[in-house]
């Protein structure tokens, strides 16, 4: 064979898998091929071992089991009120989404056929034909049109309604084919339709409990804040299918007793185990590490419109206060890179490389301690399980206040109802944000004026203006160049404190094969029921 392959490398062949799992049409495999620098023949003779190799590989049957490390009395079925892990692992399973992420970070399409606009502004999305609900409905514009539109409506209280709120026209053209139209033009819109809250569900949908999907798997028990049950759904749309019978699915917020589950067999996978267990696992036989580093991160969150954020100087204090060499090495055993206060990590795009994190100093901190009139006095400091490795965190933070006079009253409060009581609320408190694919969707969710999740009640009419200047340029030097500049004005301006950005690592039974790692965050981007299989 005479057709050469550049820059081709075992991680492509893993995507290329990953891509036939997930239904890819050959045209698209081949598309994708291309892109990556494959000759047309050479393309064929790759796909086919690549589609021997999926074949080959995942054994059917068994009943999967897997523990998060969060979850509450509030977890739903709807994807549109997602907001923990758990709930995107359950939306993952029981639907799908137009357009997914894949092991690059590339957007390639799920539910869509293609997403396509000349202008950035009005966008078309051609269905997939053979698509069905668990229920036996047919999939169609009707339903994507409904599941857009409700993030809009203030009732269903969508986690993504600031992001939705830009698409202001739906219109099914026919049958198999929507139109979007946005308020301003936006580049990234089919990397938004990605995300798990625009999970598409059956038109006319209030009762969410059925989970009544597109996805690989149909429900069969959900009891919130307990477990959900899976099983395989038999007429999926994909020609490959989930490989296992079942899936059960639940929350042990202890991270030893979520290792202990896993050693004692109880369960295949326990997801975003502490640092301090892996060595446990690893001496053990029969157990593996999955090890993703994509953007995830523990915060440190100080309201600027409470007592004491609303002192600019101790926000300063914090900063210096940090010491990011020993979080990332004794809090985190090195799973992690220095982070430098603001959300976009290494692994992205528009991340800014430029802008160095604060240098560990307490002698400044105690400065701007002293200028707030805050050294001395006693700061309550909100830790929970709940938020990984935060416990930790406010240890060291605590140290090295003492060291200069500064009491910080760690308060430790249980990981059950932390997000709905302590997230958002406390003045001082900590935060654990999960990975987002576009700069435009971290600023828009935690940094915008208005964003639902704005953690330090962050606001500013310039960063307001930079980002929807940004959201609809073409131009990705100048996109790049205004994300720079929004990035050094929330390190210094914002009172959020990003020490590092995590590495999640997931344990599992060596029993378990085809986890991956996923740009979207550990188990595999929440989606790896549909994809894993178990060895008998």
């Amino acid at each position: 064979m005479n057709d050469k392959i550049t820059n081709w490398t075992k991680a492509d062949d893993a995507v290329v898998e990953n891509a036939i799992r997930r239904g890819a049409t050959r045209r698209e495999l081949l598309q994708l091929m291309l892109a990556g620098g494959v000759a047309t023949a050479a393309g064929g003779f790759m796909l086919g071992n690549a589609t021997r190799a999926v074949a080959a590989t995942p054994v059917s049957g068994g009943a999967l089991k897997a523990a998060g490390w969060s979850s509450s009395t509030a977890d739903t079925l709807d994807p549109a009120k997602a907001s923990l892990s758990t709930d995107y692992v359950r939306c993952c399973a029981f639907y799908n989404r137009l357009t997914y992420i894949d092991q690059t970070g590339a957007t390639q399409m799920e539910l869509a056929e293609s997403v396509e606009s000349k202008d950035a502004k009005v966008w078309t999305v051609k269905l997939r034909n053979g698509v069905t609900f668990h229920d036996g409905k047919p999939l169609t514009a009707d339903d994507v049109v409904y599941s857009l539109k409700r993030h809009l409506d203030p009732g269903v209280g969508s986690k993504v309604a600031k992001i939705a709120a830009q698409m202001t026209g739906f219109k099914a053209i026919d049958k198999q084919t929507v139109e979007i139209t946005l308020a301003n033009a936006n580049a990234d819109l089919p990397t938004i339709l990605g995300m798990h809250h625009f999970m598409i569900v059956a038109d006319g949908t209030t009762d969410f409990s059925k989970a009544n999907g597109t996805g690989a798997f149909v429900r069969e028990v959900f009891e919130p804040g307990v477990r959900s049950v899976g099983l395989k759904n038999k007429n999926y749309w994909k020609s490959s299918g989930p490989n296992v019978d079942s899936f059960e699915y639940f929350a042990i917020s202890d991270d030893n007793a979520r290792v202990n589950a896993l050693l004692s067999g109880d369960i295949h996978l326990a997801a975003s185990i502490n640092p301090r267990s892996m060595r446990l696992v690893e001496s053990q036989d029969g157990f593996a590490l999955s090890k993703t580093t994509s953007g995830n991160y523990t915060n440190l969150n100080i309201r600027m419109d409470m007592a004491p954020g609303d002192k600019k100087d101790f926000i300063q204090g914090m900063k210096y206060l940090i010491n990011r060499e020993q979080i990332q090495k004794s809090a985190l055993r090195g799973l992690a890179e220095i982070g430098n206060d603001q959300p976009i990590s290494p692994a992205n795009l528009y991340y800014n490389a430029d802008l160095k994190p604060k240098a560990f100093d307490p002698e400044k901190a105690k400065f701007h301690f002293e200028k707030a009139g805050m050294l001395g006095q006693s700061i309550p400091m909100i830790a929970s399980e709940a938020a990984n490795a935060s416990i930790d965190m406010a240890m060291i933070v605590q140290a090295a206040g003492a060291e200069i006079g500064m009491t910080f009253d760690v308060q430790r409060v249980p990981s059950d109802g932390y997000w709905d009581n302590y997230w958002l609320k406390a003045p001082v408190h900590f935060g654990n944000i999960n990975p987002r694919p576009t700069p435009d969707i971290l600023f828009s969710l935690l940094y915008a004026s208005d964003a639902p999740w704005n953690e330090s009640q962050y606001k500013s009419e310039a960063f307001d203006k930079m980002l929807i200047e940004a959201r609809g340029s073409l131009d990705q030097a100048k996109r790049k160049e205004i994300y720079n500049a929004m990035q050094v004005m929330v390190a210094e301006e914002a009172g959020t404190v990003i020490p590092a950005y995590l590495s999640n690592v997931d344990a599992t039974t060596a029993k378990l094969k085809g986890l991956a790692p996923s740009p979207l965050g550990g188990q595999m981007g929440y989606a790896f029921a549909e994809y894993v299989w178990l060895e008998a």
